[in-house]
């Protein structure tokens, strides 16, 4: 089993909680993706796990087994860094390699694991050169390869593609689903990026001020945000936020997301386009809704004035409490 487990973890820094009072249940062989903000706590919370950081407070168990006071080297987990942190003057194999030397494996399962780990990422050409002959891409698939050969119970990783250019990243988030995959071990993956988070993650856990404030699947954090915060992090643009009130609830924030600014719905209001952005496929129209910043997301090929017509589905409406954030 290599279930990880959290149970009111708390980690406080200079008298300040960055984390707080963490509930967190991971099931064995889940691929679970935290995401949020610079500073949110994402990264501790997983460095934590994989005893990089004592925690103030709470219990983690992996498995099992309380790993509160157990050495990260005797964790079963297998951490990925933003860095490649690959020894410049070492082979691919050599890289892949290091980790199984220093635990003292036998030459002969060392080859074998380094052969396995190198067909699984398409390194097998390259297990002889040195990591500055390799592409960016190439290098992450190196780090990756030294953590599989160690066939840890988790897979933990840190911002692993935020050193590649746009298209390596697309690249990569396919690999490492395929990956988890045909490993079928637990893997929890740290990003700031909500499309990566959204694209690979079995469950999304969104964290803001060291407060998961959903857990769920990427459909449901999308179509179902349990919060102005949620709603308003996750999709690009984010949803658009107007004051409003509710039939015996009173005052109230209205969110409605920008590709459903345009439908063929009941309640009609014209804006004035303030700016336009051609994104390929798409065009984002900018306006404002009583002096709050909203858009509309649009086909490219649709035809704009200054002024834009809006029919709006009260369907596609999203209602949140004014005080609290929470979801109506």
């Amino acid at each position: 089993m290599s279930s990880v487990t959290l149970k009111n973890v708390t980690k406080i820094y200079d008298k300040k909680k960055v984390i707080d009072n963490v509930d967190l249940n991971i099931n064995d062989k889940e691929f679970v993706v935290l995401v949020g903000a610079s500073g949110c706590g994402k990264s501790t919370l997983l460095r934590m796990i994989a005893g990089l950081e004592d925690i103030t407070d709470g219990e983690i168990c992996i498995g099992d087994k309380k790993v509160n006071d157990v050495h990260p080297k005797d964790r079963d987990i297998a951490f990925v860094f933003q860095s490649y942190a690959l020894y410049p003057h070492m082979t691919v194999r050599e890289n892949i390699a290091f980790g199984l030397k220093m635990r003292k494996v036998d030459k002969e399962t060392i080859e074998k694991k380094v052969q396995e780990a190198a067909e699984i990422l398409d390194l097998g050409e390259y297990l002889d050169r040195k990591p500055k002959q390799l592409s960016g891409g190439q290098r992450q698939r190196v780090a990756l390869g030294r953590a599989i050969v160690r066939n840890p119970k988790v897979f933990l990783m840190d911002e692993p593609l935020s050193n590649l250019d746009a298209k390596l990243r697309v690249q990569m988030r396919s690999e490492i689903k395929k990956l988890h995959e045909k490993l079928q071990t637990t893997f929890i993956y740290v990003t700031h990026d909500q499309t990566e988070a959204l694209t690979m993650g079995d469950r999304v856990v969104v964290l803001n001020n060291g407060i998961i404030q959903q857990a769920d699947s990427p459909e449901n954090i999308y179509n179902n945000p349990a919060n102005t915060f949620v709603a308003g992090f996750v999709g690009s643009p984010q949803m658009n936020f107007i004051d409003g009130k509710v039939f015996d609830k009173g005052d109230c924030v209205v969110g409605i997301r920008p590709e459903k600014m345009v439908t063929n719905g009941d309640i009609k209001l014209t804006v004035k386009v303030d700016i336009t952005e051609l994104l390929g496929s798409e065009k984002i129209a900018y306006f404002n809704i009583e002096d709050k910043k909203c858009s509309a997301k649009l086909p490219a090929d649709f035809q704009l004035d200054e002024t834009l017509e809006l029919s709006i589905n009260p369907d596609d409406l999203y209602f949140f409490d004014q005080e609290t954030g929470k979801r109506i």
